[in-house]
Protein backbone atom coordinates (compact mmCIF):
# COMPACT_ATOMS: atom_id res chain seq x y z
CA UNK A 1 0.00 0.00 0.00
CA UNK A 2 1.54 3.24 -1.17
CA UNK A 3 1.49 6.35 0.65
CA UNK A 4 -0.89 8.15 -2.14
CA UNK A 5 -3.55 5.09 -1.83
CA UNK A 6 -6.51 6.46 -0.31
CA UNK A 7 -7.89 5.17 2.31
CA UNK A 8 -11.39 4.03 3.14
CA UNK A 9 -13.12 6.53 5.64
CA UNK A 10 -14.12 4.58 9.23
CA UNK A 11 -16.62 5.59 11.48
CA UNK A 12 -14.93 6.26 15.18
CA UNK A 13 -16.90 6.64 18.30
CA UNK A 14 -16.05 9.78 20.13
CA UNK A 15 -12.36 10.65 22.09
CA UNK A 16 -14.39 10.28 25.30
CA UNK A 17 -15.77 6.85 24.77
CA UNK A 18 -12.13 5.50 23.09
CA UNK A 19 -10.21 6.93 26.15
CA UNK A 20 -12.62 4.85 28.55
CA UNK A 21 -12.24 1.66 26.26
CA UNK A 22 -8.22 2.57 26.47
CA UNK A 23 -8.02 2.63 30.21
CA UNK A 24 -9.79 -0.50 30.48
CA UNK A 25 -7.35 -2.55 28.23
CA UNK A 26 -5.66 -5.41 30.50
CA UNK A 27 -1.97 -3.98 29.21
CA UNK A 28 -2.52 0.35 30.29
CA UNK A 29 -4.85 -0.76 33.21
CA UNK A 30 -1.98 -3.07 34.56
CA UNK A 31 0.56 -0.57 34.34
CA UNK A 32 -1.73 2.00 35.61
CA UNK A 33 -1.37 0.00 39.02
CA UNK A 34 1.99 -1.12 38.98
CA UNK A 35 3.38 2.48 38.63
CA UNK A 36 0.70 3.45 41.89
CA UNK A 37 2.34 0.57 43.26
CA UNK A 38 5.53 1.52 43.20
CA UNK A 39 7.54 3.13 45.92
CA UNK A 40 10.98 4.40 47.18
CA UNK A 41 12.03 0.94 47.89
CA UNK A 42 10.99 0.07 44.09
CA UNK A 43 14.35 -0.96 42.45
CA UNK A 44 14.91 -1.89 38.44
CA UNK A 45 17.53 -3.17 36.33
CA UNK A 46 20.14 -1.65 34.11
CA UNK A 47 17.44 -2.22 30.80
CA UNK A 48 14.88 -0.42 33.47
CA UNK A 49 12.72 -3.73 34.20
CA UNK A 50 11.56 -4.57 37.25
CA UNK A 51 14.49 -5.96 39.71
CA UNK A 52 13.11 -10.46 39.43
CA UNK A 53 13.20 -10.48 43.63
CA UNK A 54 10.27 -7.85 43.03
CA UNK A 55 8.38 -9.32 40.25
CA UNK A 56 5.96 -11.72 42.96
CA UNK A 57 4.98 -8.63 44.69
CA UNK A 58 4.23 -6.98 41.86
CA UNK A 59 2.26 -9.64 40.38
CA UNK A 60 0.37 -10.05 43.83
CA UNK A 61 -0.55 -6.04 43.75
CA UNK A 62 -2.06 -7.21 40.29
CA UNK A 63 -3.77 -10.22 41.70
CA UNK A 64 -2.11 -12.60 39.50
CA UNK A 65 -1.14 -15.83 41.76
CA UNK A 66 1.73 -16.62 42.49
CA UNK A 67 1.03 -17.81 46.13
CA UNK A 68 0.57 -21.85 46.10
CA UNK A 69 0.19 -21.90 42.59
CA UNK A 70 2.11 -24.78 40.40
CA UNK A 71 5.21 -23.45 38.89
CA UNK A 72 4.02 -22.79 35.28
CA UNK A 73 1.43 -20.59 36.59
CA UNK A 74 3.63 -18.79 38.57
CA UNK A 75 5.97 -18.10 35.75
CA UNK A 76 2.84 -16.83 33.68
CA UNK A 77 2.10 -14.42 36.29
CA UNK A 78 5.85 -13.09 36.48
CA UNK A 79 5.66 -12.58 32.73
CA UNK A 80 2.77 -10.98 33.36
CA UNK A 81 3.71 -8.63 36.31
CA UNK A 82 6.98 -7.58 34.37
CA UNK A 83 5.32 -7.01 30.92
CA UNK A 84 2.93 -4.45 32.32
CA UNK A 85 6.07 -3.15 34.31
CA UNK A 86 7.78 -2.59 30.88
CA UNK A 87 5.05 -0.83 29.40
CA UNK A 88 4.51 1.64 32.64
CA UNK A 89 8.22 2.56 31.94
CA UNK A 90 7.30 2.86 28.19
CA UNK A 91 4.62 5.06 28.24
CA UNK A 92 5.76 7.72 30.87
CA UNK A 93 3.76 6.49 34.13
CA UNK A 94 7.17 5.50 35.79
CA UNK A 95 9.96 7.57 35.52
CA UNK A 96 13.91 6.13 36.59
CA UNK A 97 15.45 8.61 39.12
CA UNK A 98 18.99 6.99 38.89
CA UNK A 99 20.14 4.10 36.57
CA UNK A 100 23.02 3.13 38.64
CA UNK A 101 21.04 2.72 41.90
CA UNK A 102 17.81 1.77 40.01
CA UNK A 103 15.41 3.74 41.57
CA UNK A 104 11.96 4.98 39.95
CA UNK A 105 9.18 7.51 40.70
CA UNK A 106 5.86 8.07 39.37
CA UNK A 107 6.16 9.66 35.82
CA UNK A 108 3.90 12.78 34.77
CA UNK A 109 2.19 10.85 32.58
CA UNK A 110 0.68 8.80 36.00
CA UNK A 111 -1.72 11.86 36.56
CA UNK A 112 -2.91 12.54 32.78
CA UNK A 113 -4.87 8.68 33.01
CA UNK A 114 -7.32 10.42 36.05
CA UNK A 115 -7.27 14.53 35.25
CA UNK A 116 -5.94 14.58 31.59
CA UNK A 117 -8.07 14.89 28.54
CA UNK A 118 -9.10 12.18 26.28
CA UNK A 119 -6.42 12.65 23.97
CA UNK A 120 -4.04 12.61 26.86
CA UNK A 121 -5.33 8.97 27.80
CA UNK A 122 -5.36 8.04 24.17
CA UNK A 123 -1.50 9.38 23.43
CA UNK A 124 -0.52 6.99 25.87
CA UNK A 125 -2.65 4.48 24.72
CA UNK A 126 -1.04 4.81 21.42
CA UNK A 127 2.89 4.87 23.21
CA UNK A 128 1.76 1.65 25.02
CA UNK A 129 0.63 0.21 21.48
CA UNK A 130 3.86 0.82 19.47
CA UNK A 131 6.01 -0.46 22.10
CA UNK A 132 3.62 -4.02 22.00
CA UNK A 133 3.79 -3.79 18.40
CA UNK A 134 8.09 -3.60 18.13
CA UNK A 135 7.57 -6.92 20.79
CA UNK A 136 5.34 -8.78 19.10
CA UNK A 137 8.56 -8.80 15.84
CA UNK A 138 10.95 -9.98 18.16
CA UNK A 139 11.73 -13.52 18.89
CA UNK A 140 11.67 -15.52 21.84
CA UNK A 141 13.69 -14.63 24.89
CA UNK A 142 15.62 -18.37 24.82
CA UNK A 143 16.35 -17.86 20.84
CA UNK A 144 18.01 -14.12 21.62
CA UNK A 145 19.85 -15.48 24.44
CA UNK A 146 21.29 -18.01 22.40
CA UNK A 147 21.92 -16.19 19.51
CA UNK A 148 23.96 -14.12 21.50
CA UNK A 149 28.26 -14.14 20.42
CA UNK A 150 30.88 -13.81 23.10
CA UNK A 151 30.65 -9.64 22.89
CA UNK A 152 27.17 -9.99 24.26
CA UNK A 153 25.59 -8.78 20.77
CA UNK A 154 23.17 -10.64 18.65
CA UNK A 155 24.52 -12.65 15.88
CA UNK A 156 20.92 -12.27 13.45
CA UNK A 157 22.69 -15.25 11.14
CA UNK A 158 21.91 -17.52 13.51
CA UNK A 159 17.65 -16.80 13.68
CA UNK A 160 15.53 -17.68 11.47
CA UNK A 161 14.78 -13.44 11.78
CA UNK A 162 15.47 -9.95 10.35
CA UNK A 163 14.21 -7.88 12.05
CA UNK A 164 13.15 -5.03 9.50
CA UNK A 165 11.45 -7.51 7.37
CA UNK A 166 9.40 -8.79 10.54
CA UNK A 167 8.52 -5.73 11.29
CA UNK A 168 7.50 -4.78 7.46
CA UNK A 169 5.54 -7.88 7.66
CA UNK A 170 4.13 -7.37 10.58
CA UNK A 171 2.82 -3.32 9.86
CA UNK A 172 1.83 -4.96 6.39
CA UNK A 173 -0.68 -7.15 7.89
CA UNK A 174 -1.95 -4.72 10.16
CA UNK A 175 -2.57 -2.11 7.37
CA UNK A 176 -4.33 -5.06 5.34
CA UNK A 177 -6.73 -5.24 8.95
CA UNK A 178 -7.67 -1.61 9.05
CA UNK A 179 -8.34 -1.73 5.37
CA UNK A 180 -10.60 -5.09 5.79
CA UNK A 181 -12.23 -3.57 8.44
CA UNK A 182 -12.85 -0.06 6.44
CA UNK A 183 -14.12 -1.82 3.41
CA UNK A 184 -17.92 -1.08 3.71
CA UNK A 185 -18.02 -4.01 0.99
CA UNK A 186 -17.32 -6.45 3.74
CA UNK A 187 -20.01 -7.36 6.73
CA UNK A 188 -19.62 -5.06 9.33
CA UNK A 189 -18.16 -6.35 12.35
CA UNK A 190 -16.87 -9.48 10.36
CA UNK A 191 -13.60 -11.23 11.81
CA UNK A 192 -10.88 -11.85 9.54
CA UNK A 193 -9.12 -15.33 9.50
CA UNK A 194 -5.77 -15.45 9.84
CA UNK A 195 -4.82 -17.99 6.87
CA UNK A 196 -6.14 -14.86 5.13
CA UNK A 197 -5.04 -12.16 6.71
CA UNK A 198 -1.68 -13.60 5.73
CA UNK A 199 -2.35 -14.39 2.03
CA UNK A 200 -3.10 -10.99 1.95
CA UNK A 201 0.24 -10.00 2.42
CA UNK A 202 1.79 -13.27 0.56
CA UNK A 203 -0.09 -14.12 -2.31
CA UNK A 204 -0.27 -11.32 -4.92
CA UNK A 205 -3.78 -9.87 -5.74
CA UNK A 206 -3.40 -10.89 -9.42
CA UNK A 207 -2.32 -14.52 -8.55
CA UNK A 208 -6.07 -16.45 -8.58
CA UNK A 209 -4.20 -20.14 -8.40
CA UNK A 210 -1.76 -19.69 -5.19
CA UNK A 211 1.38 -22.16 -5.62
CA UNK A 212 1.73 -24.58 -2.98
CA UNK A 213 5.21 -22.63 -2.03
CA UNK A 214 2.73 -19.53 -1.57
CA UNK A 215 0.30 -21.92 0.75
CA UNK A 216 3.21 -23.09 2.70
CA UNK A 217 4.32 -19.45 3.32
CA UNK A 218 0.66 -18.62 4.47
CA UNK A 219 0.88 -21.23 6.73
CA UNK A 220 3.72 -20.33 8.29
CA UNK A 221 3.28 -17.22 8.22
CA UNK A 222 -0.35 -17.66 9.85
CA UNK A 223 1.33 -19.61 12.99
CA UNK A 224 3.60 -15.97 13.27
CA UNK A 225 0.65 -14.04 13.37
CA UNK A 226 -1.15 -16.18 15.83
CA UNK A 227 2.01 -15.86 18.35
CA UNK A 228 2.10 -11.92 17.64
CA UNK A 229 -1.60 -11.54 18.08
CA UNK A 230 -1.41 -13.41 21.30
CA UNK A 231 1.13 -10.66 22.64
CA UNK A 232 -1.11 -7.51 21.13
CA UNK A 233 -3.71 -8.73 22.54
CA UNK A 234 -3.92 -7.00 26.03
CA UNK A 235 -3.56 -3.95 24.05
CA UNK A 236 -6.89 -3.87 23.51
CA UNK A 237 -6.14 -3.38 20.01
CA UNK A 238 -8.32 -6.85 18.56
CA UNK A 239 -10.77 -9.40 19.83
CA UNK A 240 -8.81 -12.52 18.97
CA UNK A 241 -9.51 -16.63 18.64
CA UNK A 242 -6.71 -18.52 18.37
CA UNK A 243 -5.98 -21.08 16.21
CA UNK A 244 -7.44 -24.50 17.56
CA UNK A 245 -4.49 -26.03 19.45
CA UNK A 246 -6.37 -29.64 18.35
CA UNK A 247 -4.98 -28.79 14.83
CA UNK A 248 -1.54 -28.57 15.88
CA UNK A 249 0.72 -31.53 15.36
CA UNK A 250 1.62 -32.92 18.52
CA UNK A 251 5.25 -31.64 18.76
CA UNK A 252 3.66 -28.42 18.36
CA UNK A 253 6.04 -26.66 16.06
CA UNK A 254 4.73 -27.70 12.36
CA UNK A 255 2.36 -25.45 11.48
CA UNK A 256 -1.15 -26.89 9.63
CA UNK A 257 -0.86 -26.77 6.16
CA UNK A 258 -3.12 -24.05 4.72
CA UNK A 259 -4.40 -26.09 1.47
CA UNK A 260 -6.32 -28.97 3.74
CA UNK A 261 -10.17 -29.36 3.13
CA UNK A 262 -10.50 -28.61 6.96
CA UNK A 263 -8.81 -25.42 6.23
CA UNK A 264 -11.07 -24.06 3.16
CA UNK A 265 -14.12 -25.54 5.06
CA UNK A 266 -13.79 -23.95 8.70
CA UNK A 267 -11.19 -20.95 8.48
CA UNK A 268 -12.75 -19.77 11.90
CA UNK A 269 -10.16 -22.81 13.63
CA UNK A 270 -6.99 -21.62 12.34
CA UNK A 271 -7.92 -17.91 14.42
CA UNK A 272 -9.64 -15.32 13.88
CA UNK A 273 -8.89 -11.54 14.47
CA UNK A 274 -11.22 -8.77 14.64
CA UNK A 275 -10.19 -5.07 15.23
CA UNK A 276 -11.78 -2.98 18.29
CA UNK A 277 -12.85 0.75 18.00
CA UNK A 278 -9.84 1.26 19.96
CA UNK A 279 -7.96 -0.65 17.28
CA UNK A 280 -8.97 0.65 14.40
CA UNK A 281 -8.19 4.39 16.07
CA UNK A 282 -4.74 3.16 16.95
CA UNK A 283 -4.05 1.81 13.45
CA UNK A 284 -5.31 4.95 11.55
CA UNK A 285 -3.37 6.89 13.95
CA UNK A 286 0.03 4.98 12.99
CA UNK A 287 -1.12 5.39 9.15
CA UNK A 288 -1.23 8.86 9.72
CA UNK A 289 1.92 8.94 11.31
CA UNK A 290 3.29 6.75 8.14
CA UNK A 291 1.84 9.40 5.34
CA UNK A 292 -1.52 7.91 4.55
CA UNK A 293 -4.86 9.58 3.99
CA UNK A 294 -6.44 8.27 6.51
CA UNK A 295 -10.17 9.85 6.65
CA UNK A 296 -12.78 9.90 9.35
CA UNK A 297 -16.36 10.42 8.12
CA UNK A 298 -17.74 13.08 9.82
CA UNK A 299 -14.44 15.60 9.55
CA UNK A 300 -15.94 17.16 6.10
CA UNK A 301 -19.01 18.86 8.03
CA UNK A 302 -17.41 22.08 8.81
CA UNK A 303 -15.57 22.38 5.69
CA UNK A 304 -16.79 23.92 2.18
CA UNK A 305 -18.89 22.07 -0.22
CA UNK A 306 -15.64 22.12 -2.62
CA UNK A 307 -13.64 20.06 0.29
CA UNK A 308 -17.27 17.81 0.62
CA UNK A 309 -17.52 17.09 -3.32
CA UNK A 310 -13.57 16.44 -3.30
CA UNK A 311 -12.92 14.68 -0.60
CA UNK A 312 -16.00 11.90 -1.07
CA UNK A 313 -14.88 11.66 -4.69
CA UNK A 314 -13.70 8.18 -3.91
CA UNK A 315 -15.82 6.91 -0.74
CA UNK A 316 -17.94 3.95 -1.02
CA UNK A 317 -21.74 4.60 -1.39
CA UNK A 318 -22.59 4.92 2.22
CA UNK A 319 -20.00 6.43 3.44
CA UNK A 320 -20.51 9.54 1.11
CA UNK A 321 -23.80 9.32 2.04
CA UNK A 322 -23.15 9.62 5.70
CA UNK A 323 -20.90 12.26 5.24
CA UNK A 324 -22.93 14.10 3.01
CA UNK A 325 -26.02 14.05 5.34
CA UNK A 326 -23.95 15.69 7.85
CA UNK A 327 -22.31 18.34 6.07
CA UNK A 328 -26.24 19.04 5.18
CA UNK A 329 -27.65 18.80 8.51
CA UNK A 330 -25.76 21.79 9.83
CA UNK A 331 -27.09 24.27 6.56
CA UNK A 332 -29.99 25.85 5.29
CA UNK A 333 -31.52 23.37 2.13
CA UNK A 334 -31.34 26.82 -0.45
CA UNK A 335 -28.06 27.81 0.81
CA UNK A 336 -26.69 24.20 0.64
CA UNK A 337 -28.04 23.29 -2.79
CA UNK A 338 -26.12 27.07 -3.98
CA UNK A 339 -23.11 26.54 -2.47
CA UNK A 340 -23.24 22.55 -3.84
CA UNK A 341 -23.74 23.90 -7.12
CA UNK A 342 -20.86 26.89 -7.08
CA UNK A 343 -18.20 23.71 -6.25
CA UNK A 344 -19.54 21.44 -9.15
CA UNK A 345 -18.58 23.69 -11.71
CA UNK A 346 -15.82 23.76 -13.55
CA UNK A 347 -13.77 21.64 -16.60
CA UNK A 348 -10.34 19.93 -14.92
CA UNK A 349 -10.41 16.32 -15.26
CA UNK A 350 -12.13 16.13 -11.51
CA UNK A 351 -15.20 18.14 -12.43
CA UNK A 352 -17.86 15.65 -13.93
CA UNK A 353 -17.36 13.43 -10.56
CA UNK A 354 -17.58 16.63 -8.50
CA UNK A 355 -21.11 17.08 -10.13
CA UNK A 356 -22.46 13.61 -10.16
CA UNK A 357 -21.39 14.05 -6.01
CA UNK A 358 -23.37 17.19 -6.32
CA UNK A 359 -26.16 15.56 -7.78
CA UNK A 360 -26.27 12.58 -5.18
CA UNK A 361 -26.15 15.60 -2.44
CA UNK A 362 -28.54 17.40 -3.91
CA UNK A 363 -31.03 14.38 -4.31
CA UNK A 364 -30.67 14.39 -0.20
CA UNK A 365 -32.48 17.94 0.03
CA UNK A 366 -35.66 18.85 0.09
CA UNK A 367 -38.34 20.87 -2.19
CA UNK A 368 -36.48 24.10 -0.53
CA UNK A 369 -33.82 24.27 -2.90
CA UNK A 370 -35.85 24.62 -5.68
CA UNK A 371 -35.08 28.32 -6.59
CA UNK A 372 -30.89 26.95 -6.38
CA UNK A 373 -31.88 24.38 -8.98
CA UNK A 374 -33.80 27.51 -11.42
CA UNK A 375 -31.22 29.53 -11.13
CA UNK A 376 -28.88 27.16 -12.90
CA UNK A 377 -31.25 25.89 -15.76
CA UNK A 378 -29.26 28.54 -18.20
CA UNK A 379 -25.64 26.91 -17.30
CA UNK A 380 -23.92 24.44 -19.55
CA UNK A 381 -22.92 22.61 -16.78
CA UNK A 382 -24.98 22.69 -14.34
CA UNK A 383 -28.48 22.70 -16.51
CA UNK A 384 -28.56 19.23 -17.18
CA UNK A 385 -28.39 18.28 -13.19
CA UNK A 386 -30.84 20.77 -12.34
CA UNK A 387 -33.79 19.26 -15.31
CA UNK A 388 -33.47 16.03 -13.59
CA UNK A 389 -33.20 17.35 -9.90
CA UNK A 390 -36.51 19.25 -10.53
CA UNK A 391 -38.18 16.19 -12.77
CA UNK A 392 -37.49 14.26 -10.08
CA UNK A 393 -39.16 16.50 -7.26
CA UNK A 394 -42.22 16.52 -9.44
CA UNK A 395 -41.55 20.33 -10.32
CA UNK A 396 -43.82 22.16 -12.64
CA UNK A 397 -42.38 24.23 -16.05
CA UNK A 398 -39.35 22.55 -16.90
CA UNK A 399 -38.24 23.54 -19.98
CA UNK A 400 -36.91 20.92 -22.42
CA UNK A 401 -33.22 20.99 -22.69
CA UNK A 402 -31.38 21.52 -26.19
CA UNK A 403 -29.54 18.33 -27.92
CA UNK A 404 -26.48 20.12 -26.94
CA UNK A 405 -27.16 20.03 -23.51
CA UNK A 406 -28.35 16.54 -22.88
CA UNK A 407 -25.21 15.07 -25.50
CA UNK A 408 -23.41 17.45 -23.19
CA UNK A 409 -24.55 15.79 -20.20
CA UNK A 410 -24.33 12.38 -21.21
CA UNK A 411 -20.80 12.59 -22.08
CA UNK A 412 -20.29 14.14 -18.17
CA UNK A 413 -22.09 11.15 -16.51
CA UNK A 414 -19.71 8.78 -18.45
CA UNK A 415 -16.75 10.68 -17.65
CA UNK A 416 -17.68 10.42 -13.98
CA UNK A 417 -18.53 7.01 -13.87
CA UNK A 418 -14.97 6.32 -15.42
CA UNK A 419 -13.69 8.03 -12.60
CA UNK A 420 -15.84 6.49 -10.10
CA UNK A 421 -15.82 2.96 -10.96
CA UNK A 422 -13.48 2.72 -14.06
CA UNK A 423 -13.94 -0.37 -16.39
CA UNK A 424 -17.09 -1.46 -14.23
CA UNK A 425 -20.09 -4.06 -15.76
CA UNK A 426 -22.25 -0.68 -14.66
CA UNK A 427 -20.14 1.20 -17.61
CA UNK A 428 -20.21 -1.32 -20.42
CA UNK A 429 -24.13 -1.56 -20.11
CA UNK A 430 -24.51 2.16 -19.70
CA UNK A 431 -22.17 2.33 -22.97
CA UNK A 432 -24.51 -0.33 -24.66
CA UNK A 433 -27.11 1.05 -24.00
CA UNK A 434 -25.99 4.72 -25.38
CA UNK A 435 -25.18 2.92 -28.34
CA UNK A 436 -28.57 1.07 -29.04
CA UNK A 437 -31.09 4.20 -28.15
CA UNK A 438 -29.15 6.38 -30.23
CA UNK A 439 -28.39 5.16 -34.18
CA UNK A 440 -26.33 8.40 -35.05
CA UNK A 441 -24.64 8.48 -31.47
CA UNK A 442 -21.33 9.25 -32.78
CA UNK A 443 -21.76 11.40 -35.29
CA UNK A 444 -22.84 14.25 -32.79
CA UNK A 445 -20.91 12.83 -30.01
CA UNK A 446 -17.88 14.27 -31.03
CA UNK A 447 -18.61 17.83 -31.51
CA UNK A 448 -19.69 17.56 -27.77
CA UNK A 449 -18.03 21.07 -26.46
CA UNK A 450 -16.84 19.15 -23.34
CA UNK A 451 -12.79 18.41 -22.33
CA UNK A 452 -13.61 14.79 -21.60
CA UNK A 453 -15.20 14.01 -25.15
CA UNK A 454 -12.58 12.10 -26.35
CA UNK A 455 -11.57 9.96 -23.48
CA UNK A 456 -15.25 8.97 -23.24
CA UNK A 457 -15.30 8.31 -26.68
CA UNK A 458 -12.16 5.95 -26.60
CA UNK A 459 -13.68 4.23 -23.64
CA UNK A 460 -16.60 3.39 -25.27
CA UNK A 461 -14.73 1.96 -28.02
CA UNK A 462 -12.56 -0.17 -25.70
CA UNK A 463 -15.87 -1.55 -23.83
CA UNK A 464 -18.17 -1.81 -26.06
CA UNK A 465 -18.61 -5.72 -26.86
CA UNK A 466 -19.68 -4.76 -30.49
CA UNK A 467 -16.74 -4.64 -32.98
CA UNK A 468 -18.77 -2.33 -35.35
CA UNK A 469 -19.84 0.34 -32.82
CA UNK A 470 -16.43 -0.02 -30.93
CA UNK A 471 -14.71 1.34 -34.40
CA UNK A 472 -17.36 3.81 -34.66
CA UNK A 473 -16.42 5.45 -30.94
CA UNK A 474 -12.69 4.82 -31.77
CA UNK A 475 -13.25 6.77 -34.91
CA UNK A 476 -15.30 9.52 -33.62
CA UNK A 477 -12.83 9.67 -30.27
CA UNK A 478 -10.22 10.78 -33.23
CA UNK A 479 -12.73 13.25 -34.83
CA UNK A 480 -12.83 14.70 -31.18
CA UNK A 481 -8.89 14.86 -30.84
CA UNK A 482 -8.56 16.93 -33.81
CA UNK A 483 -11.45 19.00 -33.21
CA UNK A 484 -9.65 19.56 -29.65
CA UNK A 485 -6.35 20.28 -31.49
CA UNK A 486 -4.87 17.39 -29.05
Amino acid sequence: MSDSTPLPPVRLPSEAELARDALATPLLSRAARLARWAGTDTRVDSGGGLAEDQLPAAAEALGLPVADADPETVEDALAEASEAWRAAVDTGLVEVVDEEEGTVRAGENLALLTAGAPADVLRIWLDALDAAIADATVPDLDELVDALDEGGEIDFSTLDWDPEAEAEFLEGVLANLYLLTADERAPEGAPVPLPALAASVIVPPDVAEPTDAMMEEVSTAMMRLDDQFRILQGTGLADFRPVDEALLVEDGEAAPQARDEEMLEDLERYGVVRLTPLGLYGLRARLLDAGHAAPTVGELADKGADALLDGTAHYGPTAARSETELWLASREPLDAARELLAAARGGDPAAPLRRLHCQQALSLVGTEAEPALREVLDDPELGGLARVWLAEHGAADIPAPSQDLVFWLTVDTLAAQLAAEGNSAELVALVEGLAAQHSAFFDTAWRVDHPATAEVLEAMGRLHPDKKIAKEARKAAFKARSQQGD
